[in-house]
């Protein structure tokens, strides 16, 4: 735990304007980011007497152990480029609201050349149209039921486009009316954009002119006694009705509104926002986060409205845009999302009216969704505590392992041997940190010289770190491998931290507790490792599959968790979490080096160039006698790449040529 004033900058030192600071801890890491109108006024506030700081503000500054800064211009660069640096080095200590669950969208893929309606999650992806996102799936295809009988957009995969345009037969949705059939030709492409446009139309809340024109029509038909034609406008008018009855109106005037509220208390909050398009509620999500940082209401606001509409633009960010809160000062926020948007944004709190009740019910949402996670919260929390607890007690530790890495070895009959490093922090999985290895120190099976190999490696890596920050002096005797990677590459400049922007690059942070897949001679060579590098503030375990026995190193008996501990079964999920990503990352080996040919050993030789020469010369077989000339008449094909190609299928043997064993004959090679 560091003291703030270890690092405190000399007075004068820090500008008075505007920017943005980021604290890091020992490590290199940055543990918050923040911004302010005067650097100045703000950082001088961290520095005060310890005492007087909030608990959770003296926890940050006791656990970073440097602060720096960067000027901007104005208060709006400062909004953006904490956004930024939020999202890139996901501080510790900053407030993230995190989906509990990913919300489905209604998504209309207008940049392909036929539109396709779909369900689509996860993040959003360019030249395709969102709407929502709803509840529930279910919902959102329900909808479309009703609207596909009036716009008769594609819903289709590719390939069972693909295939329908093959055998030039649509599919069922095509026989009863639900597709324009755009696979067959019954529309052009220029046609069925138009139907997507108005499907998106429709879903924006354009709906009344559309309804009209449909009534129109049914009139007109009507009176020119085309009566079946009257009565199947009369049923998509119906259709369409009952599609927006699901969406009552909510507000009047057609309003763009996005509505937003907050649930809170000392340690958590809950955000709700409903998202009003034409007066109808179009869509909600809510969020809930751990308030790791001293911040109000308006503070919490702000952070919403930057996760929310910081990868947005375009009509994506309403016109409207209805708080409980204004951060202070309000116009940098509300010129940001106006920015956004490319037009105004009216950023304010309600105060009376249909707005405001509706702001009420957003309200309710947020605290019936905080009482909720807390009640499911509260088991999690207690039952991670109480595993790592067991652990610790079971291993003699001193205090709860918070950091656990696992690590496991996997080949196929000696063949393409791996091993994986899985990470879990406080109990749970952290999978921005697993890392994969490959075996490189010998040839064959061996999975007690793979984990010790494996173990070496990370924890060279780690010492590396400490090294460079001057934490730990190497031994005169292994000076000379100090420069040496954990894989056997030279270490990259500043160590495992970029030196740029400061996140690490490889095994930058040491655990409190390391597991190994296996018994007492994995555990006795992860051991070996450690001792070698004089690793020994690291706890050491191992879990046989066997009998699920935990063995420590040196110990001639295991441990012998109940089976119904806790504790157990956390280490069995971290060893199961490292027995699978080494597995899948062993089957991704073994499939590629099962489809390998000869042009995949080619230096810079991409698959798209492959793919070229294959198609020119319709076989690796005619590609291997052809001259550099010819094969330089490929589209990207220089010179030198040409050489290499002749280079490597002169090198490689050809392949045996098929016989037909009923005929004898000799089969040529096609491809």
């Amino acid at each position: 735990m560091a003291d703030p004033s270890s690092y405190r900058p000399a007075p004068g030192q820090i500008p008075d304007s505007p920017g943005v600071y980021k604290f890091r801890d020992a490590h290199g890491r940055v543990v918050y980011v923040g911004k302010a109108k005067s650097l100045r006024q703000r950082l001088s506030s961290y520095f005060q007497d310890v005492a007087g700081l909030h608990p959770r503000t003296r926890t940050m500054v006791t656990t970073a152990a440097s602060v720096e800064w960067t000027v901007v211009g104005t208060e709006v660069e400062a909004l953006q480029l904490e956004y930024s640096w939020i999202k890139e080095f996901d501080p510790r200590f900053n407030v993230k609201y995190r989906d509990d669950k990913s919300y489905p969208s209604l998504a209309v893929t207008m940049g392909e050349e036929f539109p396709r309606v779909q369900v689509m999650r996860g993040p959003k992806k360019k030249g395709v149209r969102y709407f929502g996102p709803y509840a529930h799936a279910w919902a959102i295809r329900e909808t479309v039921d009703l609207l596909l009988r009036v716009f008769p957009v594609r819903t289709c995969s590719n390939g069972v486009f693909k295939r329908a345009a093959q055998v030039g037969r649509p599919c069922l949705l095509g026989y009863i009316d639900k597709c324009s059939a755009p696979c067959v030709g019954r529309v052009t492409p220029a046609e069925h954009r138009e139907l997507a446009e108005e499907f998106c139309d429709f879903m924006a809340g354009r709906t009344g002119a559309h309804l009209r024109r449909l009534e129109q029509a049914m009139k007109d038909a009507a009176a020119d006694m085309e009566y079946e034609r009257a009565a199947r406008l009369r049923d998509d008018i119906e259709a369409l009705k009952r599609a927006m009855e699901k969406n009552a109106v909510v507000l009047a005037d057609a309003t763009d509104a996005d509505l937003i509220a907050l649930a809170e208390d000392e340690l958590e909050a809950a955000v709700q926002i409903f998202h009003v398009r034409g007066g109808r509620v179009r869509g909600q999500r809510g969020w809930v986060t751990d308030k790791v940082e001293a911040v109000d209401t308006a503070g919490l606001v702000e952070h919403a409205l930057q996760q929310l509409y910081g990868e947005e633009s375009g009509e994506a960010v309403p016109r409207e845009v209805l708080v409980p809160a204004l951060p202070d000062p309000v116009a940098p926020l509300a010129q940001w999302l106006g920015e956004r948007r490319g037009s105004r944004v009216d950023l304010r709190i309600p105060q009376r009216g249909d707005k405001k009740d509706l702001m009420d019910t957003v309200r309710r949402n947020a605290e019936q969704a905080l009482a909720l996670h807390k009640t499911k919260r509260a088991s999690d929390l207690t039952t991670r505590s109480r595993a790592l607890e067991e652990i610790a007690e079971a291993l003699g530790l001193d205090s709860a392992p918070l950091r656990i890495e696992c690590f496991d070895i996997s080949h196929l009959q000696g063949d393409d041997v791996v091993a994986s490093m899985v990470v879990f922090e406080d109990g749970l999985p952290r999978k921005g940190e697993y890392r994969r290895f490959q075996i490189k120190g010998f040839a064959g099976q061996d999975d007690v010289r793979s984990m010790h190999e494996v173990v070496s490696r990370r924890f060279r890596r780690y010492l590396s770190e400490r090294q460079r920050t001057g934490e730990w002096e190497p031994p005169a005797e292994d000076a000379a491998a100090d420069g040496a990677a954990a894989d056997g590459a030279p270490e990259p400049a500043g160590g495992p931290l970029d030196p740029e922007t400061g996140r690490p690059r490889r095994f930058a942070y040491p655990p409190q507790l390391v597991v190994v897949d296996g018994g007492q001679p994995q555990v006795a060579a992860a051991k070996r490792a450690l001792d070698e590098l004089g690793v020994d503030d690291v706890a050491l375990c191992g879990l046989a599959k066997r009998l699920e026995e935990v063995w420590l190193p040196g110990e001639d008996d295991p441990v012998v968790l109940p089976r119904t501990s806790e504790g157990l079964y956390l280490l069995q999920r971290v060893r199961d979490e490292a027995h699978r990503f080494a597995i899948s990352y062993q089957r991704s080996k073994r499939s590629k080096s099962m489809t390998a040919g000869p042009l995949d050993a080619v230096p810079g030789l991409g698959e798209t160039r492959r793919r070229a020469l294959l198609k020119h010369f319709g076989s690796v077989k005619r590609l291997r006698g052809a001259t550099i000339e010819q094969i330089c008449e490929v589209p990207g094909v220089g010179r030198t790449t040409a050489e290499a190609v002749a280079a490597a299928l002169t090198g490689s043997a050809p392949a045996a040529p098929a016989v037909n064993t009923a005929t004898g004959e000799i089969i040529e090679e096609e491809q």
